[in-house]
């Protein structure tokens, strides 16, 4: 059995949420990725991503310069545990359509993230695919809905 903690990518960044969003996001672009956690003595509290930067900042004319994380964040974070299973974890991801998930430990302690492309390496191949296809199937609706 194959447990997150083996695939994740450790350390990942986190910050304050009483950081500013200009801040959030040249930390998101020099580091090239989506999305960071927020934390609050090494414990999340939610996250940033690059969505929330554009619909809840920046299409709504607030200034990211005076803008708190606190303000935009989506508090409701999804996350799993380092001990965790991996194809537990791929059908979770799936069921709750999203492409990567910040881990814990059992103290729920920020120690990784865990993405597709991890678990693409390590998973079943027909339990990536049918992930896949929940997430993009779910994404295709929202767009007809928005239609």
């Amino acid at each position: 059995m194959t447990q997150v903690k083996d695939i994740m990518t450790p350390d990942i960044k986190w910050m304050s949420p009483d950081s500013p969003v200009s801040e959030i996001a040249q930390t998101m672009r020099d580091m090239d990725i989506g999305f960071i956690p927020m934390a609050e003595n090494d414990r999340m509290i939610g996250m940033v991503t690059d969505r929330d930067i554009t619909t809840r900042a920046v299409a709504e004319g607030k200034n990211p310069a005076e803008i708190k994380g606190r303000e935009i964040m989506t508090s409701k974070t999804y996350y799993c545990y380092d001990d965790q299973d991996v194809e537990e974890v791929c059908n979770n991801l799936g069921e709750i359509q999203v492409r990567r998930l910040p881990v814990v430990n059992r103290d729920k302690r920020l120690v990784g993230v865990v993405t597709m492309g991890d678990l693409a390496q390590s998973a079943s191949r027909p339990n990536i695919g049918q992930t896949e296809q929940q997430i993009t199937a779910q994404v295709a609706q929202k767009k007809q809905q928005a239609a």
